[in-house]
């Protein structure tokens, strides 16, 4: 399946299948009632989401919007954990691919933990380098998310990057 930036791959609330992100980026936003979106995790290639549903299935946590051009590949949900029941050794993968998503966690807490707003903001771009090149982070996200991943208000965000020494 390819979607486009901007498509919606599930919604908040909603039940289905899991996907492995062969290629490009995806945001996971929670919908509060108020229509309001809190950016709360970005899912990279080679990712299997949702994360919380890799050995029981759950309704998904929030909704998931392509930032890029994907290429996903839809999981059976049967398949999927008739493997895990048939194939004990697949429950080391998925625990290791969650040791990735742990790590890559607790980059976004260091960046949290720098001092200065702008070398937080400097970290999450350098980590975003790594998926993006030649896009720029303002061309997948919005300053008020950048602001949301960072812990800044979207004013602050809007200086810094017209700041060019930052």
């Amino acid at each position: 399946m390819i979607l486009q930036k901007g498509d919606t791959l599930f919604r908040q609330g909603e039940s289905g299948p899991l996907y492995h992100i062969k290629s490009g980026m995806l945001k996971i936003v929670r919908v509060h009632e108020d229509g309001s979106q809190l950016l709360v995790n970005v899912i990279v290639p080679h990712e299997i989401i949702p994360h919380h549903s890799l050995i029981s299935p759950n309704p998904y946590y929030g909704t998931a919007l392509a930032l890029t051009t994907c290429e996903i590949e839809v999981l059976s949900n049967k398949e999927w954990y008739r493997g895990l029941e048939e194939d004990p050794e697949r429950f080391r993968a998925i625990a290791l691919q969650l040791q990735l998503k742990l790590q890559m966690m607790q980059q976004r807490i260091d960046q949290l933990t720098e001092v200065s707003p702008a070398a937080r903001l400097n970290r999450l771009q350098e980590w975003f380098d790594a998926y993006i090149q030649p896009a720029s982070l303002t061309d997948l996200l919005t300053q008020g998310e950048i602001g949301q991943i960072i812990g800044l208000r979207r004013e602050t965000v809007n200086r810094l990057m017209r700041n060019p020494r930052r």
